[in-house]
C-alpha cells in the first residue's frame, strides 16, 4: 500500500489527507519524529502553563503525549475532518480538557492574541509544496494568522525539514515581522529515525524552528544549533542557511553510504565544521574495498595532528594503502585542522562520535573501532598567521612528529602540502633559557636532497671556467631550507636564490633562520625575468635549480608553472649552465600528457634528461645535462654516484649529521634516463 505523497503537490490537497487517514486507521503516523525524540526542545520552549495551538494535528500523538505529561491547554485544529473526528473518539474519555477543531490554519476563527505557542508539526512543509506565487500567498496567510492568533513574547515551534525555499522564505519572512529566530537540528529524530527504519530507508535531516514574536526588533537575531548543542548566532541570514544546507548535504552521503558500497569507486570526502565557524574542524576521507574473509566492517582511523601531510594520509594512494593495511572492509580517514585546538584523543573522537555512526555500512551492530599512530592527538601550534598577495594566507606552526618538533610553512590554499620543513633543536645553555635553533642538516624535502647531489656532481665537472664552477642559481626561495642546507654543506659554493615574494624572504630569515652573505644572496625578482637577464648579460652558473609552485591548482602540474618549462627558458637555461652545467628542476605533475610534454620539451634542448621519481609521492627530479658524457645511463650513475658520496662526506666533514645524508645504492637503482 503505498502511503506516502506520489508527488509534493499533493501534501497540499485536503482529499489527499482524507484519503490517507482513512487508509492508516488507528495506528499513529508520526512524519518527523515520536515525542521522546522531541521532548528535549518541547520542554525547552513550551512550558505547562502555555496555551497551546497544535497546527495541523493529523493523528499525531504528540500533542497526546504532552498533555499526558503535563500540558493540559491544548487546542488541536486539522483540515481534514476524518482526522479531527478520530482524534476526538480517541481522547474525550481519557483527554477531556483537549480540544479537537476542523479548521483552516490559514482562515483561523480565534480571536486576536490567543494562544502563546503554536507547535506546528511537518504542517509547514505539507502547504509549502513549491516556490510559486500561489502557494507562497497560502504561506503568507498561514504566518500572518499565527501571528495575529500569537500574544507577544509567543513562541511559534515548528518541525521541519527546511527544503531550500522554506528556509529562504522564513530567514526574509520572520525577522521581517519582528520574530527573534532559532533554528535547531534534531539530532535524536534522526539518530531514532535510523535505528527503527529499513536499510533502504532515506533518513533526512529534522530541524525545529523556533520563531519568538515581539513588538518591535531593532535587529535581526539569528541562531542555529546542533542538538542540545550551544546556539551560535549569525550576523546575516546567508551563514544561517549555509548551516542548514551543510546539515542536509552530509544527511544525502550519509544515506548513500548506508544504502551502499564504494567498493572499486573513487573515496568520499567531507569536511565537519562547527556550526559557527567558516573553516573545517575535520575532514573526513570513507574508503572501502571489497568484502573478504579476515577483514573487519568499519573502522575509523583519526589522523595525529602534524600527520596530515604525509603521503599515507595526504593522498588518495596512500589512504587506499591505509585501508589494505588496517584490514577493515570500510575505512574513514579523519584528518585534524590547523587553526583548531584538541586537546585529548578521547575528546576527539566523543565529538566524531554521531557523525562516524553516521558513515557506517547499514545493518552495523558492533562498536566502531577508533585507530591512530598512538594514544595522543599530536601537538600543533602556530607561530604565525600571514598573508602573501601572491600565495594567500599562510601559516608558520610546529609540529610534535616521533618525538621531533618541525618548523612549517603551510599555504592555505593547498594546507596538506608542506612548502618549507624545518627541524628545530634546543639548545641548553647553562643559566640561561633555553633556545631553539634550525638544524640546517636536516632536509624535510626528500627532492632537496636530490637537488644536492646534483649541485655536488655540477661542481665537480672538469670545466675550463673554473671561476663559475661552484655558482649556483636556485629558482624559488621558499622557506630557504635548500639554500641553507646547501650554503652549511659546500663552503665553496656560491649561491644566488630568485624569489618573486619578499613575504618569503622576510619568513625565510625570521623563522628559518636563513642568513645572507657572500656565498648566500637573495634578490626578489620574477624568476623568469632573472634568467633572461643572465642569459643576455652572459652571466653563467654550474647549476641551475627550479624549485618553483604554480599558483594555479587547478592545472595538472602543480610545480613548476608550465610557463617556466617554455623553448625560450630552457634555450636561456642551457646558454646559462654552458657545456658542463647541469639543470634541474622539481617535477610534480599528475596529468601524464603534460609529463610528457615537459619531458619532451627538456631533451629537444639537453644532450641528456635523467629523472628519479620519489618512493610514494609524486616528485620527480629532473637532470639535464649538455655534456656528452651525460648519454648512457650508465654514465649518469657512474658520476651520480660519486656526487652521492661526497654529499654524504660533506655532511660529515661540515658536522652537520654524523650519519649518511643519502642512500647511494637506492638513488642509483631508480635513476632513470
Amino acid at each position: 500500500m503505498n502511503l506516502l505523497p506520489r508527488t509534493r503537490e499533493e501534501f497540499a490537497q485536503t482529499d489527499y489527507w482524507n484519503e490517507f487517514f482513512k487508509k492508516r486507521g488507528e495506528k499513529a503516523f508520526e512524519w518527523y519524529g515520536e515525542y521522546v525524540e522531541l521532548c528535549d526542545q518541547i520542554h525547552k520552549y513550551i512550558k505547562p502553563v502555555d496555551k497551546i495551538l497544535m497546527l495541523g494535528c493529523g493523528n499525531s500523538k504528540l500533542s497526546m503525549d504532552m498533555y499526558d505529561t503535563g500540558f493540559r491547554d491544548i487546542t488541536n485544529i486539522d483540515i481534514s475532518s476524518v482526522a479531527v473526528k478520530k482524534m476526538i473518539d480517541l481522547n474525550t474519555k481519557t483527554r477531556p480538557d483537549m480540544k479537537f477543531i476542523k479548521m483552516d490554519a490559514t482562515r483561523m476563527s480565534f480571536p486576536d492574541e490567543s494562544f502563546s505557542v503554536a507547535l506546528d508539526k511537518g504542517t509547514l512543509d505539507a502547504i509549502f509544496v513549491n516556490d510559486s506565487a500561489e502557494t507562497k500567498e497560502i504561506v503568507n496567510r498561514y504566518f500572518t494568522e499565527i501571528l495575529r492568533t500569537m500574544r507577544n513574547g509567543g513562541r511559534y515551534v515548528g518541525v521541519s525539514m527546511l527544503q531550500e525555499h522554506i528556509i529562504e522564505y522564513l530567514l526574509e519572512f520572520l525577522p521581517r515581522n519582528n520574530c527573534m529566530l532559532r533554528i535547531v537540528h534534531c539530532l535524536d529524530v534522526e539518530r531514532a529515525n535510523r535505528e527503527r527504519n529499513s536499510e533502504d530507508s532515506l533518513i533526512l535531516p529534522v530541524f525545529v524552528i523556533i520563531a519568538t514574536k515581539f513588538k518591535s526588533l531593532p535587529m535581526r537575531i539569528l541562531e542555529f544549533g546542533l542538538g542540545n548543542e550551544k546556539m551560535q548566532r549569525f550576523s546575516c541570514t546567508r551563514e544561517m542557511a549555509t548551516a542548514v544546507a551543510s546539515v542536509q548535504k552530509a544527511a544525502l552521503v550519509c544515506n548513500g553510504l548506508s544504502r551502499s558500497s564504494i567498493a572499486g569507486h573513487n573515496e568520499v570526502t567531507m569536511d565537519l565544521y562547527r556550526a559557527s565557524e567558516e573553516t573545517p574542524r575535520y575532514t573526513v576521507h570513507v574508503l572501502e574495498q571489497t568484502s573478504a574473509r579476515g577483514l573487519g566492517k568499519y573502522a575509523a582511523f583519526i589522523v595525529p595532528q602534524g600527520r596530515e601531510t604525509e603521503w599515507l594520509f595526504a593522498t588518495t594512494e596512500g589512504r587506499r594503502k591505509l585501508l589494505e593495511s588496517a584490514k577493515f572492509q570500510r575505512l574513514a580517514v579523519v584528518t585534524l585542522h590547523r587553526d583548531q585546538v584538541y586537546n585529548t584523543l578521547e575528546e576527539v573522537k566523543s565529538e566524531l562520535g554521531y557523525s562516524i555512526t553516521n558513515l557506517a555500512p547499514a545493518g552495523l551492530k558492533e562498536q566502531i573501532p577508533y585507530l591512530s599512530l598512538g594514544s595522543e592527538v599530536g601537538k600543533r601550534e602556530t607561530l604565525i598567521c600571514g598573508f602573501s598577495k601572491l600565495s594567500g594566507d599562510f601559516r608558520i606552526e610546529e609540529v610534535e612528529v616521533d618525538g621531533k618538533t618541525l618548523r612549517r610553512l603551510i599555504f592555505l590554499k593547498n594546507q596538506f602540502v608542506v612548502q618549507s620543513e624545518a627541524l628545530v633543536k634546543t639548545v641548553k645553555i647553562r643559566g640561561k633559557k633555553d633556545r631553539k635553533k634550525i638544524d640546517f642538516g636536516y632536509l624535510a624535502c626528500h627532492h632537496h636532497l636530490y637537488m644536492s647531489v646534483g649541485v655536488q656532481l655540477a661542481a665537480t665537472m672538469e670545466s675550463s671556467k673554473k671561476n663559475i664552477q661552484n655558482d649556483v642559481l636556485v629558482i624559488g626561495l621558499g622557506g630557504g631550507g635548500l639554500c641553507s642546507f646547501l650554503h652549511a654543506a659546500y663552503p665553496q659554493t656560491r649561491i644566488t636564490a630568485v624569489e618573486i615574494d619578499p613575504i618569503m624572504l622576510e619568513v625565510a630569515e625570521q623563522y628559518f633562520e636563513l642568513k645572507q652573505d657572500n656565498r648566500l644572496h637573495v634578490v626578489i625578482d620574477d624568476g623568469l625575468a632573472f634568467v633572461e637577464r643572465c642569459c643576455n648579460e652572459g652571466i653563467q652558473f654550474g647549476a641551475v635549480l627550479f624549485d618553483v609552485d604554480s599558483k594555479d591548482l587547478s592545472l595538472g602540474m602543480s610545480c613548476p608553472p608550465k610557463s617556466f618549462l617554455a623553448k625560450k627558458v630552457l634555450i636561456d637555461i642551457k646558454q646559462i649552465i654552458g657545456p658542463t652545467g647541469l639543470f634541474m628542476l622539481n617535477l610534480v605533475c599528475r596529468d601524464e600528457s603534460l609529463r610528457d610534454e615537459s619531458i619532451a620539451n627538456l631533451k629537444e634542448q639537453f644532450v641528456s634528461v635523467c629523472s628519479y621519481k620519489l618512493d610514494e609521492d609524486i616528485n620527480e627530479i629532473v637532470f639535464c645535462a649538455n655534456d656528452e658524457r651525460y648519454k648512457t645511463i650508465d654514465q649518469w650513475k657512474k658520476h651520480m654516484g660519486t656526487a652521492g658520496r661526497r654529499l654524504n662526506n660533506a655532511v660529515k666533514n661540515q658536522k652537520l649529521s654524523d650519519k649518511d645524508a643519502l642512500d647511494v645504492t637506492d638513488f642509483l637503482s631508480e635513476l632513470k634516463i
